[in-house]
């Protein structure tokens, strides 16, 4: 038996030594009330003594769970445990013998508890049980069968039968309770094993998801940043409509992997909300700019119905407002041949509702509770016919609870369909709402001085082929150790830094440039393929301005420096002015 074992059986005792105390001060009273006399007090004093004994001799189990004893300890538990059971069923001896009928009576309910205490109580150690189990059951048993052959009446030994009975039905009861212990005990050690397995899966998707995301994303960057490049270049039809579907297949490619990473997010519970004032009209009006050319392809028109009163602007996350409905937008677009599609905004005081309606083919009704299941598509073809994982529209609903609003489908197969996003967000009053200032990126970058990070090659001529157009003075460097020191020297407008780098990585050349006088305050904006919300985290830790992933967006690259180099230059003039 292991040492465990042996300090649960101390920790019982210890915690029921009061109880077993009072039991005996009642035992004891009673005892004198039925025979008075000096007998009754000093069996009192022999159990708190014989408890004592057996309170020292346990204590080391108390004080140290995991020790192992030793073959004369054990001994000296079993005998401890023998004398004070012996001392302290004595009453019932005492009372059998001069307490009468009642007495008896009161002797045997005494043996019977005092069995079933032990028995349930200390049958994590078998040596101690037994001791406890035998002196008990030598009262339980011997008193009748005594007392039958002093009295000479042998139909006493009926009461020996039935306490023999007895004591069977508690060696099953107790066998039974063991059992099931035992398996309620595996069940808790099956559980845990089975959570520390799903807690080294998460661990493992997790790594496996931010290796894959970052291998995945720095090819995708050179691709479709050299799309982009090649499409600004003078080419015949047939040269751009290449460029165009290389530049619609790679957003397709980061349209699945941000899937799989968002949904990875929410079915782990670390999907977290920003709370921003967004321009409603502004917001939707991109929506339809993006989308309107794609569904004019198709034959289809795009309209955009906002009623009266809907207010200028609410306060809400609008990265995901824009998400819900852009996988609404794609999935209209994606099933409707001919006719129309329809973005129709209500507002009833305290809810935004969008609903957005299509001329499509509708979805069967036995699969219309489906289309928001992850990975499943109205019909098995879907997928080959349109591509896509199936994860737009569960992710939709998902982030449509988690902002605390509802996403719901109306469909009549072969006539279309309408989604119907409803959020709960507050109205934006009682200030002017000013829309984005927007920098004319050449003007603001042109002569900045830019030194720019990253480990590939190709990385850096993506850099310097989106950014000297604009008038940029590029300083590249390979690792975070040479723009460490490059910073060290020359005062820079922006930093651009990649996370993964040999010598030294982007986070820790940050954390030292930012430690330095030359760019100390200089914006440094990180530029990697470590997409992850542990990534960002880390570079907000290390005070990064913005924080972009690759593929670059052009524009979102330029745009976010312009305003780097804008926030730089306002700090400048006000340093200088104090």
């Amino acid at each position: 038996m292991t040492a465990t074992a042996y300090a649960l059986v101390s920790q019982v005792r210890y915690r029921e030594l009061p109880t077993r105390l009072a039991l005996a001060g009642f035992i004891g009273a009673t005892a004198w009330f039925m025979v008075p006399g000096v007998w009754p007090a000093v069996w009192f004093s022999a159990v708190v003594a014989t408890q004592a004994l057996d309170w020292v001799v346990f204590r080391r189990f108390r004080a140290n769970p995991e020790w192992e004893p030793d073959r004369a300890y054990v001994v000296l538990c079993s005998a401890t445990t023998v004398l004070s059971v012996v001392v302290y069923a004595g009453a019932s001896a005492y009372l059998w013998f001069r307490g009468g009928d009642v007495g008896r009576i009161f002797a045997m309910v005494q043996c019977a508890g005092g069995l079933l205490h032990v028995s349930l109580h200390m049958h994590q150690v078998r040596t101690i049980l037994i001791s406890a189990v035998a002196s008990h059951a030598t009262y339980f048993l011997g008193l009748p069968i005594l007392g039958a052959v002093i009295a000479g009446n042998w139909h006493e030994l009926l009461i020996a039968l039935g306490c023999l009975l007895y004591m069977s039905h508690l060696v099953v009861a107790v066998r039974q309770s063991s059992m099931t212990t035992t398996a309620l005990k595996s069940a808790r050690d099956a559980e845990q094993r089975a959570r520390r397995k799903a807690e080294v899966a998460s661990a493992a998707k997790s790594d496996f998801l931010a290796v894959i995301s970052h291998e995945i994303r720095t090819p995708m960057n050179a691709v479709i940043s050299a799309a982009n490049l090649l499409r600004r270049t003078r080419l015949d039809i047939r040269q751009r409509e290449h460029v165009s579907m290389l530049i619609d297949a790679g957003d397709v490619l980061m349209g699945l992997l941000n899937d799989v990473l968002d949904f990875s997010k929410i079915e782990a519970g670390k999907m977290e909300l920003e709370s921003a004032d967004m321009v409603v009209r502004e917001r939707l009006a991109t929506m339809a700019r993006l989308w309107e050319p794609r569904a004019m392809a198709n034959g289809v028109r795009l309209r955009l119905r906002v009623a009266p009163e809907v207010p200028e602007a609410v306060r809400t996350d609008p990265l995901r407002f824009q998400q819900i409905l852009f996988n609404l937008l794609s999935n209209a677009v994606k099933f409707t041949g001919d006719g129309e599609i329809v973005v129709a905004v209500d507002w009833d005081g305290a809810r935004l509702s969008v609903a957005v309606s299509d001329t499509g083919c509708g979805i069967p009704a036995d699969r219309l509770t489906q289309v928001f299941n992850s990975f499943e598509q109205a019909d098995v073809g879907t997928t080959r016919r349109h591509g896509g994982t199936g994860l737009g529209l569960a992710i939709s609903r998902r982030l449509a609870e988690i902002m605390g609003g509802t996403l719901s489908v109306e469909s009549v197969e072969g006539h279309g369909s309408t989604f119907i996003l409803t959020l709960p967000v507050p109205a934006v009053v009682g200030e002017a709402v000013r829309p984005e200032r927007r920098i004319e990126t050449t003007q603001a970058l042109r002569g900045r001085s830019i030194l720019a990070a990253d480990d590939h090659e190709v990385n850096r001529r993506i850099l310097t082929l989106l950014l000297e157009p604009h008038g940029c003075r590029l300083t590249l460097v390979e690792n975070g150790a040479e723009a460490l020191e490059a910073a060290s020297t020359e005062p820079f407008d922006a930093i651009l830094m990649d996370m993964q780098m040999p010598v030294m990585d982007g986070l820790e050349a940050t954390r030292r440039i930012r430690e330095g006088a030359v760019n100390g305050g200089t914006p440094v904006i990180a530029l990697t393929a470590n997409a992850l919300d542990s990534h960002r985290e880390a570079w907000d830790a290390a005070g990064v301005h913005a924080f972009l992933t690759k593929p670059i967006d052009p524009v979102v690259l330029a745009g976010t420096l312009a305003e780097a180099c804008a926030a730089e230059r306002r700090e400048r003039i006000d340093s200088a002015v104090a």
